[in-house]
């Protein structure tokens, strides 16, 4: 009513001129194609200038408001710009100015006219205020955003086309023209109208400035003939520039790209304008750039804050809380991830929907379009045709309907990835931050593989379900809108087509619930291959060591092959039938429709009708066969969101087991010397809250600042989960626990992460050099520090795989002691070190006086020789205190249970029990350790220095140890992101430029070549036949053009469903023969040939490869090969023969357009070229930027309770997300650069549709002869084309990124290889070997061939049966001698000799087989009893049982394991102690009964009376004649050996039986036993003493060997 109102009050005043009338008419039925004159002033004209007046009038009062407000509150700042860019800024204004003067010139003119032109005095007017408010737009936009305003950039274009609107009207109405000369009126009317245009074109060159970001580095503009001086001097404008937090574009060519707070170049899509956002032309430089070189990531863009994996995951995890918190207040029974996502994430995946539903619309003009050029072709035939000018408008019509329907589509698009890539990582945050505070109950159940799996598989899963999970609506609401098109083209008979939908639809349902059941079950299989792999990986060392390489092997074949692909191949049997359903319904639909109208209908079945219906039959089965698609993809994710909801829900650490009051937090300012630090009130402790028995209880213990706590106990009794308790990692089912300051926990297994040295013993703190330095003095890790290739800085590998275990041992305890915490928690931290080592370190780290002296130290510990110094010592069994007390009081009481578990069985005195045994009375140790700590001092203090600056150094250390400071979490992601770039780690290798020929060659020699020759043919014969089917219905239309009914309906029915239900079933033949043969097979081979190249890879290539890496290689890639390759190759193939079959219906039908092709196909393959250089690069970076975040979040599983116990969560979490940015700043253009290439091809797509409709017109006006039918299936095909070529180049790129996955997985199977593992013609013996005599005959070896030698020249010989053992300070070479026997390291000189055979000329399994070693390392497998300790299944049950039995394991096995075989082992042996998974190594030692045997320190983690009882079993008649290689750091356990080799820098020092080197006071091996404390007095006390101890055993082996 107000627009009638408004409209009527200038009618009178219009009328005259424009004859307006209400409603007004729109188009002019006096001319051809143009508005009325009315419509024209009174609408086209005014209306856009009031929006602009409006949105310009809103914009600026909101940008004032927002300029008040404070940044809290989303306030706006005014930005400071450059000197030249203010320049600017006052250029637009100027031009703005220029051309609203101009505009009040033609406003002034038009009063002249106003009675007759009232409604131009209007739209002056109007212009004027637009042009003012534009004015104020452009200069509040230019300080305050940093992108160009689109107002301005939109408004300038339309106006301009209205303009060319109006002109038209005017030259066509003879408004304008030379007659208006004559007159004054005129002349004004001219003048009036050139100021108008000028004022356009003032407004375009401010259009063109506008382009460009406010940010933009203009250069200084200097004439091309301005010459230049030798010497040009920089003027302000440039050191102003330079201090711009900028660089140069990496084009070149002049943009500036701001720096964020990390120092990455950030995106340029922060600055990009409205038009490089709808074309994508911010990611020009980008492929520019990859045009001329191959990318790496320093060349990627850094995210938008708002996309960072921080930001993701802080949105993520506030809605899923909200969640968790609705189910905690009863609102709800279960957490929903689905409405957490779509809270955290939906807004412009909503946003994406509506551009998504304008699409569909748009889409559907095309075949109205398409009517009504058919209407105008067919009009030629008749006595009225229409006008040319119709023809033409159509065909720009067509044009511009497409384009503006691709824009809109890769906006949508665009969304959708983002929301992709946004839940991506939020989940796998998510995941991470829940991995760090799930209960041990919880993840029990869970291996590292089965999360690792949630980020690998499901989050993945979920993320790209939103890449087309809008078909799920829209693709019903395309189908409806199909058939009210249908229907109205052809009547009631489209219902046809809705029956035969509707009776497909059922089938589909069951198959997709059949695929749903599949799924499920793929996914376990999954789990299950991906957490064997796991265990493989983790134990590789015990499975070459032990030869078990082929058995292990066969686990996973039989996982992948007998499981896995079975389920792949009915996934492809199920999906064959869902893939035929939805292939040959279109066609259904198509003759069911066509069938009923010509059986039916009055009308003929004619041209007009049958091509716009089987371009709207093409419409229809883009969505349906999506459709199938996206439900199987809903269905996957749908499961996938099942198992996370599961994971998120899980139950987690409970914060309340123990109270902690941080230093921050304390009152006092931290606890001072003497105030307790830790308490324990009645406490009582479980691992599993659902465990009914506890595994500690009654405990009571209170640790002062200043005290050192020792625990002690048998395996199994709980030392280590009294720690835990203290961590919080246990369930508090009674009592209390208080800990008052910061925690240093170091755990039993020495956990390392994958960085250099120093950042494992800084670990998040600051740098203090002087404090890090007499760290590694105090842990004596100078020594090793020196030989390492790159000192502190060297990287050692996942889990410090290229360290020895005491440097590991060492390495974590200087972390622990750099932390310099309140509260130091050591379980065993000396177990794996030397002797004299493990003296050092009492001395100098726990001990009264080491650096830790002032803190509580609680030991756990096997080892009894430093309990004197201890200030309280408490006893464990069976999870309570059984006794406590001092020393002296423990030693006086001879009945207590602590004096004899002190004294091992009485022996105390005679020997001692761990690292550094046998000390013959305590008083001895005191002295020795003030000796020790003066020595250690006077290492740092010269002899000559007085007592008084000895007292100063002391005081200097103690005042070292205040509490240090963690670095923020801001710094540590700034580190991380420095480390990954800057990593000395082998980066993963990547190859470069096109994927080779090779490896397509070797895929489908991998795959059935006749499979793929089955495929093809199908594929092409499905596609001529297709084309053949619309040839019929072409012939068929021509028959009934000019008749007035359908004729020869039989005989074209028949045709027609013959030809076109044959091309669906080959078409499906096609598929299925791609999926079910030549995908499995090609799977197959892959997949065996790369695992069984690792598997035969040498020890050192897992050294170096991260467990992540190849993992992340095994599921993700062989994942690609199974399941999305196959479907990349499928679309390739169809959309190349649909090219194919296009170009030659178009030459067929219309040569000319033909000539088109030659420019199209030339800038379509320029297109390609520059699009496949960047992309196929950016999908490696992808690939390989994925593989640091499964193997850190590995690492970060392995390792929980460490940095939970050093409250290091957060700065975890922040390397995580580091590592998450990494990924997605490659992932993000690897998928915006397919929107890039996408709006340029279908652009040239819709240029070859304009081009055929164009030839079509201008031969149809010029020879009057085309016939319909042709123009219809011309223009059938060239509609399609346009989407047809797109998906070729994208389908060919997607072909090429995912071939990738084959070529990563082929160079994993050309991975080198160890020696052979049995070489026939040098096969040994059966019974070799008889007596197990060693000889090395001047052995050398080095670990890689650029490095020094580890052994030189080693010559010496066991005989068979001896026993021998092997001593040496660090890095000797003692572990060395161990790699050379089993050949983990081939010789780089001399040999080997084992019962006289060169162990260099057999296979390695022969070699392995016969030697048997018990680790330092106990490595235990997930899955039974029996398969830890027999994993080839070769002896019986009985031998089994004996060994466990000789191993002092048969007792907890029935007592605590259910008494079978089969009982369960927990992932890496979680379930057992470590000493326990010691001896469950030594029971597979015993089972194997080979002639000789090496121990490798086996017995560290051991309690004394087991390790007495092991020692009695080595010497007892099992082991009668077996050659024993016992490598030592705690030298007790060799001195009853028959003769010892001591090694030093590689070399033999000496070798000989211990009391003759105990009676050369100059012997190395003297020196070492007394720096031990093994011995004292002179050299023949020592030696007597020693003596003493083993002298039953030594007897009893004399007498043996007598």
């Amino acid at each position: 009513m107000a627009a009638q109102a408004t409209f009527t009050a200038v009618e009178g005043f219009a009328k005259s001129a424009y004859h307006c009338s209400w409603p007004p008419k729109i188009v002019s039925s006096h001319r051809d194609l143009d508005f009325t004159q009315c419509f024209e002033h009174a609408v086209l004209l005014p209306v856009p200038l009031a929006i602009v007046i409006l949105l310009g009038s809103a914009q600026i009062f909101f940008v004032s408001r927002r300029l008040k407000k404070p940044d809290s509150e989303g306030g706006l700042r005014w930005q400071e710009r450059t000197k030249r860019n203010k320049s600017i800024a006052k250029t637009k204004g100027y031009l703005l100015s220029i051309s609203a003067l101009f505009t009040l010139v033609s406003l002034g003119l038009s009063f002249y006219h106003v009675r007759q032109h009232a409604l131009s005095t209007v739209h002056y007017a109007l212009l004027l205020l637009a042009e003012l408010t534009l004015v104020h737009v452009t200069a509040l936009n230019h300080y305050t955003s940093r992108t160009s305003s689109s107002l301005v950039l939109i408004f300038w274009p339309a106006y301009l086309l209205i303009f060319f609107v109006r002109l038209r009207t005017m030259i066509i109405t003879g408004d304008l023209g030379r007659h208006l000369t004559h007159t004054l009126s005129g002349r004004l009317l001219l003048a009036r109208e050139s100021f108008w245009f000028l004022s356009i074109v003032t407004g375009m060159i401010d259009f063109v400035f506008e382009l460009y970001s406010p940010e933009k580095r203009w250069k200084k503009f200097s004439a091309p003939w301005k010459k230049q001086g030798k010497i040009a001097l920089e003027d302000e404008e440039d050191d102003e520039e330079e201090g711009v937090d900028c660089v140069d574009s990496l084009d070149g060519e002049g943009a500036v790209y701001a720096k964020n707070e990390n120092g990455e170049i950030e995106s340029p899509i922060s600055t990009a304008n409205i038009y490089e956002k709808l074309t994508f032309s911010w990611l020009t430089p980008l492929l520019s750039l990859g045009t001329r070189k191959f990318l790496g990531e320093e060349d990627m863009w850094a995210l938008p804050a708002s996309d960072s994996a921080e930001a993701l995951s802080n949105k993520l995890a506030g809605t899923w809380q909200q969640e968790v918190n609705k189910v905690k207040a009863g609102q709800k029974k279960k957490a929903s991830l689905t409405l957490a996502i779509l809270r955290a994430f939906g807004t412009p995946y909503i946003i994406a929907g509506v551009f998504k539903s304008v699409y569909d619309i748009l889409n559907f003009l095309q075949p109205q379009l398409l009517r009504l050029l058919l209407s105008f072709v067919s009009s030629y035939g008749t006595d009225q045709p229409m006008p040319p000018i119709a023809g033409f408008a159509i065909s720009i019509l067509m044009f511009l309907s497409a384009n503006v329907a691709t824009a809109i589509l890769h906006q949508y698009f665009q969304r959708c990835f983002e929301t992709t890539m946004r839940i991506r990582g939020g989940l796998v945050t998510l995941i991470y931050r829940k991995s760090l505070v799930l209960s041990n109950g919880e993840k029990s159940g869970r291996t590292t593989g089965d999360i690792v799996n949630l980020q690998s598989v499901d989050a993945v899963r979920i993320g790209d379900v939103c890449q087309y999970g809008h078909i799920a609506w829209s693709g019903p609401f395309q189908i409806i809108i199909a058939f009210i098109s249908l229907y109205r083209l052809v009547g009631w008979q489209a219902f046809m087509g809705v029956a035969v939908m509707v009776i497909s639809l059922p089938v589909n349902t069951v198959l997709s619930r059949i695929n749903k059941r599949y799924q499920r079950q793929m996914m376990k299989i999954k789990d299950t291959r991906t957490r064997t792999m796991n265990e493989i990986l983790n134990n590789i060392k015990s499975i070459k060591l032990y030869g078990w390489e082929k058995s292990f092997a066969q686990k996973i074949y039989d996982i992948r092959n007998n499981q896995e692909l079975k389920m792949l191949r009915r996934i492809g049997i199920n999906f064959a039938g869902v893939n035929f359903i939805w292939q040959g319904t279109p066609f259904l639909v198509a003759f069911s429709t066509f069938a009923t109208f010509a059986l039916t209908s009055d009308r003929p079945l004619t041209s007009e009708i049958i091509f716009p219906a089987i371009s709207l039959f093409q419409l229809l089965s883009f969505p349906m066969a999506m459709f199938a698609n996206i439900i199987n993809s809903i269905i996957e994710a749908s499961v996938s969101l099942g198992r996370l909801e599961n994971f998120l829900s899980g139950e987690e650490l409970d914060p309340n087991s123990r109270t902690v009051i941080r230093p921050i937090d304390d009152r006092q300012g931290g606890p001072k010397h003497g105030d307790p630090v830790v308490t324990i009130k009645k406490g009582e402790f479980k691992w599993l809250a659902s465990a009914t028995t506890p595994i500690l209880q009654d405990i009571d213990l209170e640790v002062a600042k200043g005290e050192l706590l020792a625990v002690i106990g048998r395996v199994g009794d709980g030392k280590s989960s009294l720690l835990g308790a203290m961590l919080g990692e246990m369930t508090r089912s009674d009592g209390s626990v208080t800990i008052r300051g910061n925690i240093a926990y170091f755990s039993q297994n020495s956990w390392i992460l994958s960085a250099t040295v120093k950042d494992n013993i800084v670990f998040g703190h600051r740098f203090d050099p002087e404090f890090y330095e007499q760290v590694l003095d105090a842990c004596a890790l100078r020594q090793d520090i020196a030989v390492l290739p790159e000192g502190d800085r060297t990287e050692v590998g996942e889990k410090g795989v290229s360290l020895s275990g005491g440097q590991k041992a060492r390495i974590s305890l200087a972390r622990a002691v750099y932390s310099r915490a309140d509260i130091y928690l050591l379980d065993d931290p000396l177990a794996a070190v030397d002797s004299h080592v493990g003296r050092h370190i009492f001395d100098n780290v726990i001990g009264p006086n080491g650096l830790l002296k002032g803190k509580a130290r609680i030991l756990c510990t096997n080892a009894v020789t430093f309990l004197p110094q201890a200030d309280q010592i408490v006893m464990l069994r069976r999870g309570i205190i059984l006794e406590r007390g001092k020393y002296d009081e423990a030693m006086s009481n001879t009945s207590s249970e602590l004096y004899k578990l002190i004294t091992g069985l009485g022996k105390q005195s005679a020997k001692g029990g761990d690292e550094s045994d046998g000390s013959s009375t305590p008083t001895v140790i005191e002295d020795e350790t003030v000796d020790a700590e003066i020595d250690e001092e006077a290492d740092v203090v010269d002899d000559s220095e007085s007592l008084r600056k000895r007292k100063v150094y002391r005081r200097m250390s103690t005042a070292t140890m205040r509490r240090s400071s963690v670095v923020s979490i801001r710094q540590a992601k700034r580190d991380a992101i420095r480390d990954l770039r800057e990593s000395a780690k082998p980066k993963e290798h990547s190859e470069k430029g096109n994927v080779k020929r090779e490896v397509y060659r070797d895929y489908i020699a991998a795959a059935s070549k006749i499979g793929v020759a089955i495929f093809l043919l199908a594929m092409l014969a499905g596609q001529g036949l297709g084309i053949m089917s619309n040839f019929v219905l072409r012939s068929w239309a021509s028959s009934n053009t000019g008749s007035q009914e359908t004729t020869n309906v039989t005989r074209y029915l028949l045709i027609y469903g013959a030809v076109g239900l044959t091309g669906a079933l080959l078409n499906v033949v096609s598929f299925a023969t791609l999926k079910l043969i030549v995908a499995l097979r090609s799977s197959r081979k892959l997949h065996d040939r790369a695992f069984g190249s690792l598997m035969r890879s040498p020890l050192s290539f897992f050294e170096l490869t991260p467990t992540g890496r190849i993992l992340n290689l095994f599921s993700r890639d062989i994942f690609v090969i199974d399941e999305v390759l196959i479907f990349a190759l499928g679309s390739f193939f169809r959309t190349a023969t649909q090219v194919v079959g296009t170009v030659f219906v178009i030459a067929f039908g219309a040569p000319f357009v033909l000539l088109v092709f030659i420019p199209l196909a030339f800038l379509y393959r320029l297109v390609m070229r520059y699009y496949l250089a960047t992309s196929r690069e950016l999908k490696r970076l992808d690939a390989i930027s994925r593989s640091p975040i499964f193997s850190f979040f590995g690492e970060t599983l392995s390792g929980l309770p460490v940095i939970r116990g050093y409250g290091q969560s957060t700065r975890f979490i922040a390397n995580n997300e580091a590592r998450i940015d990494r990924n997605q700043a490659c992932y993000m253009p690897a998928m915006t650069i397919n929107r890039w290439l996408a709006v340029r091809l279908e652009f040239l797509g819709s240029c070859l549709m304009f081009s055929t409709a164009l030839v079509s017109v201008i031969a149809l006006i010029n020879y009057n002869n085309i016939d319909a039918g042709l123009v219809g299936l011309l223009m059938s095909y060239t509609i399609s084309v346009t989407g047809t070529l797109n998906w070729l180049v994208r389908s060919a790129s997607e072909v090429e990124q995912n071939i990738v996955s084959v070529e990563r997985v082929l160079g994993y199977a050309n991975l080198p290889s160890e020696a052979a593992d049995y070489i026939p013609d040098k096969q040994p013996p059966s019974t070799w070997p008889e007596q197990g005599s060693i000889e090395f005959d001047n052995f050398s070896m080095r670990y890689r061939p650029e490095l020094e030698l580890c052994l030189r020249d080693v010559s010496f010989k066991i005989n068979g049966g001896e026993r021998v053992g092997v001593c040496g300070r660090t890095g000797a070479g003692k572990s060395s001698l161990t790699l050379a026997l089993f050949r983990i390291l081939e010789a780089a000189g001399g040999r080997i000799l084992i019962d006289g055979i060169d162990i260099s000329t057999i296979g390695l399994h022969d070699l392995r087989s016969v030697v048997s070693i018990i680790p330092q390392d106990p490595q235990l497998f997930e899955g039974s009893l029996r398969n830890n300790i027999d994993p080839t299944n070769a002896a019986p049950d009985a031998d089994i049982w004996q060994a466990l039995g000789q191993a002092h394991l048969k007792d907890h096995v029935h007592t605590n394991m259910g008494g079978s075989l089969d009982a369960e082992i927990s992932e890496g042996g979680s379930n057992l102690s470590a000493g326990q998974r010691q001896l469950l190594c030594f029971a597979r030692a015993l089972l194997r009964k080979t002639k000789i045997l090496v121990l490798d320190e086996a017995t560290s983690s051991i309690d004394l009376e087991t390790d007495e009882a092991v020692q009695q079993i080595l010497r007892g008649s099992d082991f009668a004649g077996v050659t024993t290689i016992t490598i030592a750091h705690r030298l007790n356990t060799i001195m009853d050996s028959d003769r010892v080799l001591v090694m030093s820098e590689g070399r033999v020092a000496e070798y000989d039986t211990p009391s003759a080197l105990l009676e050369n006071q100059d012997s190395v091996f003297a020196s070492l036993v007394k720096e031990a404390g093994l011995g004292q007095g002179q050299g023949s006390t020592t030696a007597s003493a020693s003596a003493t101890a083993p002298a039953s055993r030594a007897s009893s082996i004399k007498g043996k060997k007598q």
